[in-house]
Formats: C-alpha cells, sequence, structure tokens
C-alpha cells in the first residue's frame, strides 16, 4: 500500500511548484486536485500478494536458502550461452529457483530471446534485429561467442513460445525481461498467458521502462510486474564510466537520473502496481529492503556473482538475487 509520508511528500511539492510557477492558489489547488484524480483513476493495484509471494519464492529447492531465491541471468550467462535452451536445462541442473530472460524481436515480428538489439555480441553473425529475419536468425550460431562455445557450438536462438515451453517443463520461475517494443511485447506476453495459465504462478515480467510495465498491466492486469532499476543508468554504464564527453550533456542526464530515481521510488512504482522491485546490487541494504517491504514490494538484487555475496544474501540480507552462475564466481554482466 502506498505510504501516508509518500502522498503527502509527492502531492506537497506538486503544490508548491505548481504555486511558485502560477502565484495562484486556486489553479494551484485544481492542478493538484485533478494530478491526484488522475493517479487514482488510472494506476493499477498490486498482484495478490499470495500469487507474487508464490512466483518470487517458489517451492523448488535449488541455489536459494529458505526464503531466497537464486535466479539464472540470461539464463546463467557464464554457464552456458546466454538466452538459449541450453541455458534454461543447465540453470535447472545447477539449483536454480528461476531464469530471467531477455524478450525481443526479428525483423518479421517473431518474439525471441535475446539481450542485445543486434546479433553481434552472442553469435556469428552481425547486424541489427530489426533488418534480420527470424528464418536467417535462426541459421545463427548463438554459442559462437561464449567461453564454451565448443561445447555447445550450434545452438540455435529459441524463439519465446520454446524457451517458455522448456521452463514450464523444468518447473523454473520465470522473470522476462522486456528491454523495449511495448506493444508488442504486451501482445506477445498476453498470448502466451492465455496459452499457458500456469505462468500466472510461475512467472514475472520486470523492464526498466515503466510503460513496458503499466502497458503489460494494461494489457493484462492479472500479471505479476516489477521494475529494474540501476541508478545513474542514463549518465553513466553499468561499470561506471560516464556514457558522454560532453560535460554539458553528462549534467544533464544526472539530472534526469535524480528525477527518474524519484519518480520511481515515490510515484512510478504504484502507478504501474509493482509487485517487485529488481535493483543493482550496489544499492542494496537493510533499509532500502525495509523501505519497499513497508509497501508490500520485494527486493531482488542483481547481479550477484561471488559466494561471498550469495552467501551475504541469503543468510544475513533474506534477499533473493540474480546470478550470471550457479557454479562459479564470475564477472557481473551489467
Amino acid at each position: 500500500m502506498l505510504q501516508l509520508g509518500d502522498e503527502v511528500t509527492l502531492y506537497s511539492v506538486v503544490f508548491v511548484v505548481v504555486l511558485l510557477g502560477t502565484r495562484s492558489a486556486v489553479w494551484t489547488t485544481a492542478l493538484t486536485v485533478s494530478l491526484y484524480v488522475f493517479v487514482a483513476v488510472f494506476r493499477f493495484p498490486q498482484a495478490p500478494a499470495d500469487r507474487a509471494k508464490h512466483i518470487l519464492h517458489p517451492a523448488r529447492g535449488g541455489h536459494g536458502s529458505g526464503k531466497v531465491s537464486a535466479i539464472a541471468h540470461r539464463g546463467g550467462a557464464h554457464d552456458a550461452p546466454e538466452n538459449t535452451l541450453a541455458a534454461i536445462r543447465e540453470a535447472s541442473q545447477n539449483g536454480a529457483t528461476g531464469v530471467e530472460l531477455d524478450l525481443e524481436f526479428s525483423a518479421d515480428g517473431v518474439p525471441i530471446l535475446m539481450h542485445d538489439d543486434t546479433v553481434d555480441r552472442t553469435t556469428n553473425g552481425s547486424g541489427p534485429l530489426s533488418k534480420i529475419r527470424f528464418a536467417d536468425l535462426r541459421k545463427l550460431d548463438a554459442a559462437a561467442k561464449h567461453r564454451l562455445r565448443s561445447k555447445y557450438s550450434g545452438e540455435k536462438i529459441p524463439t519465446l513460445e520454446e524457451a517458455v515451453e522448456e521452463c514450464i517443463r523444468l518447473q523454473l520461475t520465470i522473470y522476462f525481461d522486456v528491454k523495449s517494443h511495448p506493444d508488442e511485447a504486451a501482445a506477445a506476453l498476453k498470448a502466451l498467458y492465455k496459452k499457458n495459465p500456469v505462468l500466472y504462478n510461475s512467472s514475472i515480467v520486470c523492464s526498466f521502462e515503466p510503460k513496458v510495465i503499466y502497458r503489460m498491466r494494461q494489457s493484462d492486469p492479472g500479471v505479476v510486474t516489477a521494475l529494474t532499476h540501476r541508478p545513474w543508468s542514463l549518465s553513466h554504464l553499468g561499470d561506471g564510466v560516464p556514457r558522454f564527453s560532453s560535460p554539458w550533456k553528462l549534467g544533464w542526464m544526472t539530472l534526469l537520473d535524480v528525477v527518474l530515481d524519484w519518480a520511481l521510488h515515490h510515484v512510478l512504482w504504484r502507478f504501474c502496481g509493482v509487485s517487485a522491485f529488481l535493483i543493482q546490487k550496489n544499492f542494496v541494504s537493510q533499509d532500502y529492503v525495509q523501505y519497499w517491504a513497508n509497501r508490500g514490494v520485494e527486493v531482488v538484487a542483481w547481479t550477484i556473482n561471488t559466494k561471498m555475496e550469495k552467501e551475504f544474501y541469503q543468510e544475513i540480507m533474506h534477499v533473493s538475487y540474480i546470478t550470471d552462475s550457479l557454479l562459479e564466481d564470475c564477472e557481473p554482466h551489467y
């Protein structure tokens, strides 16, 4: 539930800003009330807490302990070629409670598993997905750039449907990570949920983009959803390197980062009705976990790639985590 403090802060800020801008008490009151009505009418409620808990803490055993779940990032990108059926099977064999999978689309609109919007980094092909039809994507070797490419040589780029069928067979929870294409993604996922109702109790749709989550809830309010966030992501890369050489542009994007961070934590999470918040590990603390617990939202940390970190999140933080490997320590993927 949205805390009273959140509401008071939000509408107080709006009231003061509008008042300073208009110098009119009447207009300020009218605009603030209009915003309140808009949010109240168009926001989505959270999915039932018991269903969200069942998804975030499945009964299936594995590397997670007790209340903690271990989710294989991109299917476990260190242990097998990312976003492939081989990765899903390897994650299951290695004890993952679930897998995080990236949704993208081929040039002819086929939903597939792929993290990037090009095939260059992970396959023996080259070019943007928006220019490659699925029949041609299918000819590529999805293991070509992986450290274990000889073991997984010839692994294909799977369709979203193939991946879902494999996860259902292996009883793995699915974290659908949607990078873009909100309308297409919502339509594709809605069709999958309709075909496989078990997904309502075994999957969650996640995205860095609030508009993706909002569109998903519009399409099917029964789907459990989460927002993904890494503070300073607009201005800096995952390793902390600035995205822009221009001081002016870097400063502007840093300011937008501050606005986005505030909006996600005080407005957008409620507007979308999310049940979980996936946050980059460097920003997780006990106070942060409690902040979200007070709002009925669960924290999931990423990317946890060392034995020491996993023990910390399992035994001390009691926070579920996303990892690139269920087998050994490795460098993180951002």
